[in-house]
């Protein structure tokens, strides 16, 4: 630590490290390891996203950007969010292009919340969310949904509102959900959209994962209470973009004008060329999204009852690409330990239930974004070792 007598700002040093970052650098260096970890689908980017980016790179697509994104990109994203998800947004004005999902984050958060105003996050869920409300000094009120396999209900919003300490700005909904893949039906929807309507509270709604869902419709909050959804998508999940870092913000277009203030301090632009290549991506690649989500849905086929088998008690996916695992009974309830042994002993790293709340310390995540082989070779590789965990019991 430095010995230099000026402080930290006391909000960065009191926070906590990323659980999800911190098990992974753990582990990283094990020989051997097979990883299971990473929320990154293992398909390679549409070579007509790839050419669009070195074609704007030839054509020196290479100054700065319309800061909010440039405009043939916005109107890309409203007509194709639009179509997909039957919302109803005009035109450019109702979009911001940010650095993938997380700025889109911090940009909403910071504009949404007062400090110390509430924001309501069901759990568990991906975990960096927290550091965002932090930065944007809003309180945590989480609610356990572990009760309900998972699934918000319009009785705990009443019930974490009315007992709320502080005033209650917006709920933060993700769905299919990070880790969970639980998703909501469109009856579910309108119950839930109802009680947020009730409340008079802001819906930030985080639908990365919602190409990726199996065996239904999705259905988004901005289609059914457009008037105070925020909602938030981008090309990471839904396109294999994960380094591209392209990520929308849509809402009315007086809210929009307020959060391109925060968006413009936080990244300006990114980078034009890229920008081209998302065009493309949502333009003309509206193919790829559905042969990957088959693929998942074969894979989460394949899995699940392998680890039903172990005696896993999990939660049926209805979306995105990981399984949310509670241990065996005769494994104990310390997610963390058997993940942390499993890395050094079986070769297969999972993620610990403890990332994502309080309530999942019994729980591992699985990520079947790997290929085929590493999924196969990992399942191997648990079963094996919780084969000889219980011969030698």
């Amino acid at each position: 630590m430095t010995n230099f007598i000026q402080p930290l700002n006391s909000i960065i040093f009191e926070m906590a490290p990323d659980k999800l970052l911190g098990f992974q650098k753990a582990i990283r260096d094990i020989p051997g390891i097979l990883k299971l970890t990473l929320g990154e689908p293992g398909f390679a980017v549409d070579g007509r996203i790839k050419q669009a980016a070195i074609n704007a790179i030839n054509i020196d697509r290479s100054h700065y950007a319309e800061s909010q994104g440039e405009k043939e990109l916005r109107l890309e994203a409203v007509k194709y969010f639009n179509k997909t998800y039957h919302l109803n947004y005009a035109g450019e004005d109702n979009v911001i292009v940010t650095l993938g999902v997380s700025e889109a984050i911090n940009v909403v958060l910071n504009t949404l919340l007062g400090i110390g105003e509430g924001l309501l996050v069901p759990e568990p869920t991906y975990g960096p969310y927290f550091t965002s409300l932090d930065l944007a000094h809003g309180q945590k009120i989480t609610i356990d949904t572990s009760s309900n396999r998972f699934k918000l209900t319009p009785e705990m919003i009443d019930e974490a509102v009315t007992s709320a300490t502080v005033p209650v700005r917006a709920i933060l909904m993700n769905y299919p959900t990070n880790p969970t893949g639980v998703t909501y039906s469109r009856d579910e929807i309108m119950a839930l959209a109802e009680t947020f309507k009730k409340h008079k509270i802001w819906v930030i709604s985080d639908e990365i994962y919602s190409v990726l869902t199996y065996d239904q419709e999705h259905v988004s909050f901005a289609e059914i209470i457009p008037e105070q959804t925020v909602y938030i998508n981008g090309l990471s999940k839904s396109h294999a973009m994960t380094g591209y870092r392209v990520g929308f913000i849509l809402g009315a277009a007086d809210v929009i004008a307020e959060m391109q203030k925060v968006h413009g301090a936080l990244t300006f632009a990114i980078p034009t060329f890229i920008q081209d290549a998302a065009v493309v991506a949502l333009r003309d690649v509206t193919d790829t999204p559905f042969v990957m989500r088959d693929q998942y849905k074969a894979r989460r086929d394949r899995i699940l009852p392998q680890l039903q088998n172990l005696g896993f008690d999990v939660v049926s996916p209805e979306g995105a690409f990981y399984l949310f695992a509670k241990l065996p009974i005769d494994l104990g309830d310390d997610g963390d330990a058997f993940a942390l042994k499993l890395a050094h002993e079986g070769k297969v790293a999972v993620i610990p239930g403890s990332g994502f709340g309080e309530s999942a310390k019994a729980y591992i995540r699985i990520s079947y974004a790997a290929s085929d082989a590493d999924l196969d070779e990992g399942m191997r590789r648990l079963t094996a070792y919780i084969n000889e965990l219980r011969e030698n019991e």
